[in-house]
């Protein structure tokens, strides 16, 4: 009984996880895209830290700009190996729930910054700290993800070998 408390509770996380991500990244870059023009800045921290509307034809940083179909096909294949990943550890591993809600995170972002290139052509992009390129909501729940899996690969502490940690 407690494995299927379990299960159910490791679905519940992933699917409210992807579903949040793309949520509030839909909403944020409807929301931007409506606030600004096109390259339109409005600072909140003069100098540190304002909203600027980006159109990203490229891939993370802005590198390779227009190369269309290759940034649809790409992130879908990585979206359905992500899915797959997920399935598979979920149904026949004992997946911890931090790289439960990990792969979640690239998972919805990576669906969020999907939607935009097949619907507009381009990833809408935002948040700026000038001293980073401009990036948005699903850009952040990917790199969270990638820091946790990292964190989770690499602990800056030595554990006692164990099966299996639980932290939930």
């Amino acid at each position: 009984m407690v494995e299927k408390e379990r299960s159910i509770l490791d679905i519940l996380t992933c699917l409210l996880t992807v579903s949040g991500v793309i949520f509030f990244d839909r909403i944020s870059k409807i929301f931007f895209s409506n606030l600004l023009h096109l390259g339109e800045s409005l600072p909140v921290v003069r100098k540190v830290f304002h909203f600027t509307l980006v159109h990203n034809t490229g891939i993370a940083f802005g590198l390779f700009k227009d190369n269309g179909m290759v940034f649809i096909i790409i992130p879908a294949i990585a979206i359905g190996l992500l899915a797959y990943n997920l399935y598979y550890y979920h149904k026949f591993g004992d997946i911890d729930r931090w790289y439960i809600a990990a792969f979640s995170l690239i998972l919805g972002g990576a669906i969020g910054n999907l939607v935009d290139r097949i619907s507009v052509g381009y990833v809408i992009d935002f948040i700026d700290f000038r001293i980073w390129p401009v990036f948005n909501i699903a850009d952040s729940a990917i790199t969270v993800g990638a820091i946790i899996i990292l964190f989770k690969c690499f602990p800056l502490t030595k554990e006692k070998k164990s099966k299996k940690i639980r932290i939930f």
